[in-house]
């Protein structure tokens, strides 16, 4: 049982320490593959569902659990999965993701690549999500050589998954439910800190403007990822001469020829932070509006994403709720794109069970009229909770609580993880926003993204303890 496991803290400390370089590289090895989903590149029937990246980021994760001692199994492409086995009929699960979103603009330093600076490691998916889910493998490799050198088994198999397909629809887990039964419990380390037992309903759309003939926009582009706050946005305009135009606060104008090249810098955020960003397709309507560089059919629909982009609460709009469980919906416009055209702007909502998703849809409808244009809704989930007194959510407050000398309670969010895709999960770790960085580390999906490599290591060793401390309960 679970007091006859090793866990003396510091041995736990004394392994970490002596591993940290080996984690490290396999951190450096995945950030190093590109991993975004690509539709140019997918082929199903060379187990590539979602194209060359995730296939190649899936293979090395599943090469390194293998090398340390899992038995490993690879489902088509879409997801696999790293086991130690137990000696009962029941399954801990944990799962994370090595797609990543793509790099998008801005960034100071190769994105495909870790660098190590000031105790922090910069690179796509240090922290979204390949740095988490590989501390989560190396606590099971922690208990794999425990238990190998004492003889010992745990009493539930203990299985890591890796997905393919989290950032862009979750494919891969409806791929593996069809074909697995769900573990009796799940967690996923992709999320922040305590534990999250619920997560806000999930809503999303695209705007269209009418055709938009004899405009004055050439170019029009904004975000990289529909659940982010856009970081930066560009728009080309025609006849326009920069030493003729005002200046605004984070506002860059190039003249090139007969256009002008105009450049909001906002600051990228998660769809479900957004108070933590600021909307650089908002400083870009805004001004392209205040300084009369739209014909009339460009500025109508203009002026809905202005407003659309100007409050994260849905308020501009009239969406605004609330509950006590989940607080309050958050509304982002995550990428604009003028093709064909036509302007199209995608949001993305995180709803609370107060709100309405056929009044919204209506409501965003009749606004989408009225500026010339069209609603398309594209998503639709309702929230998910799990009992927050239930004893795997206590002892995984526990755990994290005995190691950080935290008094933590459970809490909801608006993020969208894997835990909601399965019958019974939740969310743990490793970030902690209420911890000060410095200003050039980046957030997940945004640029530089980083994480410090102190809370990496106490994720690793929160991981270690929660996996003994799980096989305690009889799930």
């Amino acid at each position: 049982m679970f007091h006859t496991f090793n866990t003396d803290e510091n041995h736990i400390d004394q392994w970490i320490d002596q591993h940290w370089d080996q984690v490290l590289t396999a951190i450096s090895d995945l950030v190093a593959i590109p991993s975004t989903e690509d539709p140019a590149t997918a082929d199903a029937s060379t187990n590539a569902p979602f194209g060359a990246g995730p296939r190649a980021a899936l293979t090395a994760a599943l090469e390194l659990a293998e090398s340390l001692g899992l038995q490993t199994t690879d489902v088509d492409g879409y997801l696999g999965f790293a086991d130690l086995p137990g000696s009962g009929s029941k399954q801990l699960g944990i799962i994370g993701h090595v797609d990543v979103v793509p790099a998008g603009p801005g960034w100071t330093v190769e994105p495909f690549a870790v660098t190590r600076r000031d105790g922090y490691l910069l690179g796509r998916g240090v922290i979204d999500d390949k740095g988490p889910i590989l501390c989560a493998l190396f606590a099971v490799r922690y208990w794999q050589e425990q238990l190998a050198a004492t003889g010992q088994q745990f009493p539930h198999t203990v299985r890591v998954l890796f997905g393919a397909n989290e950032e862009t629809g979750m494919a891969d887990v409806a791929h593996y439910r069809a074909r697995y039964a769900d573990p009796d419990f799940l967690f996923t380390p992709d999320a922040e800190f305590p534990v999250c037992y619920g997560e806000k309903g999930l809503y999303g759309g695209t705007l269209t403007s009418a055709p938009l003939a004899d405009g004055r926009l050439v170019q029009l582009q904004g975000g990289a990822a529909t659940n982010a706050v856009p970081g930066v946005a560009t728009a080309t305009v025609r006849n326009a001469t920069a030493a003729d135009l005002p200046t605004a606060p984070h506002i860059t104008l190039e003249q090139q020829g007969e256009y002008v090249v105009v450049t909001a810098q906002g600051k990228s955020a998660h769809a479900s932070l957004p108070e933590q960003g600021r909307s650089a397709i908002h400083l870009l309507a805004d001004y392209l509006l205040e300084a009369d560089l739209c014909s009339p059919a460009e500025a109508a629909f203009l002026i809905l994403v202005r407003t659309l982009a100007s409050t994260w609460d849905g308020s501009s709009l009239g969406l605004a709720c609330q509950d006590p469980d989940f607080g309050k919906l958050t509304i982002v416009g995550g990428t604009i794109e003028l093709k064909d055209g036509r302007i199209s702007q995608t949001l993305d909502a995180r709803l609370p069970t107060t709100a309405d998703p056929a009044a919204i849809t209506r409501k965003l409808t009749q606004a989408a009229a009225e500026a010339g244009g069209a609603f398309a809704l594209t998503r639709d989930i309702p929230p998910f909770k799990v009992d927050p007194t239930g004893p795997e959510v206590a002892a995984l407050i526990d755990v994290y609580n005995q190691v950080s000398g935290e008094s933590a309670e459970p809490f909801t969010m608006g993020g969208a993880t894997y835990a909601r895709e399965f019958s019974r999960g939740v969310s743990f770790g490793p970030e902690k926003p209420w911890e000060p960085q410095p200003d050039w580390v980046g957030g997940m999906h945004g640029p530089d993204e980083g994480v410090s490599e102190p809370l990496l290591k106490q994720a690793l060793k929160i991981y270690i303890y929660a996996i003994a401390r799980l096989q305690s309960l009889p799930l």
